[in-house]
């Protein structure tokens, strides 16, 4: 059955997730929304343990199904993954370093060198042009060579694919260099006045990201797209991707600051465009609170800390339950992504919980 994009269930789960495998490793690394490294510190022996641990109180708590991986480095680790989701006798878990020597060639044999961690379609096609086109060829190729010919983190996959850790593990950095918003329309935007309250809620909704993070931003990027493939009259089908860049006087979450920047991208629109995307990118990121700022400089709303607000009537009441301005309609615009095959948010909507009734 296809299902309409669920952001909500997808974040929340994700968060599930990662708290699961901290209970069983002191140091977890969130790689993707599905993945993460997690640092096992037990005896070798012990490794087929943990990693079935770890894989039965996934499927236990949130009943999601997951690969396990274990190696001597990120990428082996990788690499097991791979085998534990792909090789059916593994059942979702693979050790490296426990397969017998051969069987680990063969695998390296037979596996292209663009589907290893680390490499990809135009590193690849370098690598193949010097006759290396699996993960066995690479692991035997000369580290100092490929750091001449293809730099330096190839040559920490050459190292890693040889048991020589080069890549740590890290802890997710809480404050990120920039943060973007941008979502496709579900149907084309045409005029100023739609786009004007596109940028408007789409500036709240990076906002709405800042303030739980903590974090103020300094620069404001808002952009828009056509689609590359666009019919009709040639105004309209002519790619155009206006952008527009606003520097701040200070570091701030501010959503009305953070409107009025944004805006900026309105006098580029032109009329009878098809726009089919657009987006709020924020950089120059720091730490609520870091920066003071003059007073002659500081907006009235910012002072009265209106984001933080925002987000206290939003926790209290719903996320659609307060807005400024063209981007504080309750009620879906056409252009608003269309999400009609939406499976329930069962963890974070309480009029979704999942009803049983016993018998």
């Amino acid at each position: 059955m296809a299902r309409s994009s669920n952001y909500e269930l997808y974040g929340d789960m994700s968060h599930r997730f990662l708290q699961v495998i901290a209970e069983h490793s002191s140091q977890v690394e969130k790689y993707s929304i599905d993945e993460a490294f997690a640092l096992f510190e037990g005896q070798p022996q012990a490794a087929r343990s943990f990693a079935a641990a770890v894989k039965t109180d996934i499927a236990r708590r949130l009943d999601l199904p997951v690969g396990v991986g274990l190696g001597a480095t990120k990428t082996l680790a990788k690499l097991a993954n791979l085998a534990a989701k792909s090789i059916g006798w593994m059942q979702g878990i693979c050790v490296w370093e426990a397969l017998p020597s051969d069987y680990r060639v063969s695998l390296l044999k037979s596996l292209p060198v663009q589907q290893l961690w680390g490499v990809g379609r135009r590193s690849a096609a370098k690598l193949e042009a010097l006759g290396i086109t699996t993960a066995a060829d690479l692991k035997a190729a000369d580290p100092q060579l490929i750091r001449r010919r293809h730099g330096l983190p190839l040559m920490r996959t050459v190292m890693e694919l040889n048991s020589q850790p080069c890549i740590e593990l890290e802890e997710e950095r809480e404050f990120r260099d920039s943060l973007v918003f941008s979502r496709s329309f579900s149907a084309p935007v045409t005029t100023r006045e739609v786009m004007d309250q596109v940028l408007s809620s789409y500036a709240q909704r990076a906002c709405s990201r800042l303030n739980k993070r903590s974090t103020e931003a300094r620069t404001v990027t808002a952009w828009a797209m056509t689609s590359w493939h666009s019919t009709g009259p040639e105004v309209e089908s002519a790619f155009h991707s206006p952008s527009a860049t606003a520097s701040l006087p200070s570091p701030t979450s501010d959503p009305v600051t953070l409107i009025r920047a944004a805006k900026r991208l309105l006098p580029l629109i032109e009329e009878g465009r098809r726009y089919t995307k657009a987006g709020i990118t924020l950089t120059g990121l720091s730490p609520a609170g870091q920066q003071a700022a003059f007073d002659l400089f500081t907006p009235d709303q910012d002072s009265r800390a209106l984001g933080p607000l925002m987000e206290e009537v939003r926790a209290r009441a719903g996320a659609e339950a307060i807005g400024l301005g063209r981007g504080g309609l309750r009620t879906a615009a056409d252009w608003e992504m269309r999400r009609e095959m939406m499976s329930p948010r069962y963890t974070t909507r309480w009029d979704e919980v999942l009803e049983v009734r016993a018998c």
